[in-house]
């Protein structure tokens, strides 16, 4: 039994993402939460033939009861991003709203798995992190920042230039945070050997870290990833769940290194330096994360510069995220 709540559950990601994990057999409550629209979601997807109970829950005052008794909470909520827009700006507004969010988990479930989606998530993960300390419940296993639309578009987009790998088996590490070039996809390490050019990487490396980029312009002013991050965030969800039903699972996921300090070391000598958190393939368990996976093999002179490079962006997100729930001493 696996009771899960999605925040922001009405809105361009929150309602595909509610469907998919409606059709999840391991979960037997699904809450949905949101400020608008929300009882006609849970109305609509409740009609679906599986076994779990949908529940909505609409408004601030409704949202404690949303996330009491949860082990799962899954946050889409806030505003997407526009033309022109940038995470930074995305940041002004979503902060408030994730902060709201994670205090009322850990008011009301201190035990609960994050997964937070709502960006940036480079600097909304170090926010719930700040405010689950402040509450004296912060365990960094159990917080993870969703970075799995970042592997699944490296599988995707590889295969457009490569027709005989498999997209869906495919499997690309990608390190570093989740905006523009603090995406580092290690393509020397897929999991099938690739064939490619210097050209080729470096325009396949642009893609991965700018796709969302695509969606936008495609767009044009309705939105951003929705559907494809759906389904990123409901395959981590899923595996986050069998993981906690006893599978071994590994993911890529934003996280504070101290969950697994033994582990972090090879990323810290790889460029991570002494970040707090990155992005870094985990295993998973019943506890959250397991061990920070290793990687098999060593990674290009590019990649390393490129880890350089997503550091020092993150070492700013990272700040901007604390600061905004504990100010620096004036």
């Amino acid at each position: 039994m696996v009771s899960v709540a999605i925040l922001g559950a009405a809105g361009g990601i929150g309602q595909p993402l509610s469907l998919l994990m409606k059709l999840n057999a391991h979960v037997t409550k699904l809450n949905l939460y949101d400020i608008v629209n929300v009882p006609g979601v849970a109305s609509d997807i409740s009609h679906v033939a599986t076994n779990s109970a949908v529940k909505s829950f609409l408004g601030a005052s409704k949202l404690a009861e949303a996330v009491t008794g949860i082990d799962l909470a899954i946050i889409p909520a806030g505003v997407p991003r526009k033309p022109g827009m940038t995470r930074d700006d995305l940041f002004k507004i979503n902060a408030g709203i994730v902060k709201g969010l994670i205090e009322a988990i850990a008011e009301n479930s201190p035990r609960a798995f994050i997964c937070i989606i709502s960006n940036p998530v480079n600097s909304t993960v170090p926010i719930a992190a700040e405010v689950l300390k402040k509450q004296g419940i912060y365990d960094p296993k159990r917080l993870f920042g969703v970075t799995t639309l970042d592997v699944v578009r490296a599988s995707r987009f590889v295969r457009d230039i490569r027709p005989n790998v498999d997209a869906a088996t495919l499997r690309i590490p990608v390190v570093g945070g989740h905006s523009g070039n603090t995406i580092v996809p290690l393509l020397s390490l897929a999991s099938t050997p690739l064939d490619l050019s210097e050209t080729q990487i470096a325009e396949l490396t642009h893609r991965i870290q700018f796709g969302g980029d695509e969606v936008v312009k495609a767009k044009d002013g309705a939105g951003s990833a929705t559907l494809s991050m759906a389904y990123a965030g409901a395959r981590f969800a899923d595996s986050l769940i069998r993981a906690i039903k006893g599978e071994t699972v590994v993911e890529p996921t934003f996280i504070a290194l101290a969950a697994d300090p033994q582990g972090a070391e090879e990323y810290r000598k790889l460029g991570a330096g002494n970040l707090e958190f990155f992005a870094v393939p985990v295993e998973l368990s019943s506890q959250g994360v397991k061990r920070i996976a290793p990687l098999n093999g060593d990674i290009s002179s590019g990649e390393r510069q490129a880890i350089a490079v997503a550091a020092e962006a993150l070492a700013t997100n990272i700040s901007t995220g604390v600061a905004f729930v504990t100010p620096p001493p004036q």
